[in-house]
């Protein structure tokens, strides 16, 4: 009998046919991931820096939701804060909840910095994902944080460092900036820890495109190791 044709013969065989190969390679390739995009702005900075994020996930082919939590304040304090006309360039995107989250491979936050803590109306989306702790649902996906803040040592690193504290209860994956080279022409907030954008005092300066490549490129990486988790 041809040893080739016997049923074991591909258990003892090295060599692999071209349609062979090709689905080894195939199989070792992970599915894209989908990532949430999750934001709070007040007055845009973090928009922009979700829509920079959400570029950078599907770069490298997978799948990016932007939403955004949904403001605690009342308008009235809003307008106040002059904040009402800025809101509205975003606010025909969607308002997540909670109960969606479990459907995602990775999550990117992106806050503002409050204090060194993210911005209470973030604070108030995530105190409300007890059931996913309980149940370990989130256990095992990847996570990034990115900010916003008015000066350039005002506590992008502490935000993001702070705001990691209740996605380590939650078991997920902690996703850090890639080494970016970014030379010192200019003042930018990108950090080992996370993606990051300096507003200026009066918020009147929006990310500018060295961070916004940062931001891309740290939500590139984000997507890419979702995709890697979600296939084990």
């Amino acid at each position: 009998m041809d040893v080739r044709h016997h049923p074991w013969a591909t258990t003892f065989r090295s060599v692999k046919t071209p349609e062979e190969l090709t689905f080894l390679h195939l199989s070792s390739v992970p599915m894209p991931s989908k990532v949430l995009v999750l934001f709070y702005s007040t007055y845009g900075h973090c928009f922009q820096m979700a829509k920079a994020a959400a570029e950078g996930v599907e770069s490298a082919g997978n799948h990016a939701v932007v939403k955004r939590v949904a403001e605690t304040l009342p308008t009235e304090v809003l307008e106040k804060m002059h904040a009402v006309q800025a809101q509205q360039a975003f606010a025909s995107v969607p308002i997540a909840t909670t109960a969606e989250l479990p459907e995602y491979d990775g999550l990117i936050l992106i806050t503002p910095t409050r204090f060194g803590l993210m911005a209470a109306q973030m604070k108030a989306f995530i105190d409300a994902t007890g059931q996913h702790w309980q149940s370990g649902a989130l256990v095992g996906k990847a996570a990034a944080v990115m900010t916003a803040t008015a000066t350039q040592h005002g506590g992008n690193e502490m935000t993001i460092l702070s705001s990691y504290l209740p996605l380590l209860h939650h078991g997920f994956i902690l996703v850090g900036m890639p080494p970016v080279s970014t030379g010192l022409t200019e003042v930018q907030g990108l950090t080992p820890y996370g993606a990051s954008t300096i507003t200026g005092t009066m918020g009147d300066r929006m990310p500018s495109s060295v961070e916004l490549e940062g931001v891309k490129a740290h939500a590139k990486r984000l997507g890419e190791v979702a995709a890697k988790l979600a296939a084990k």
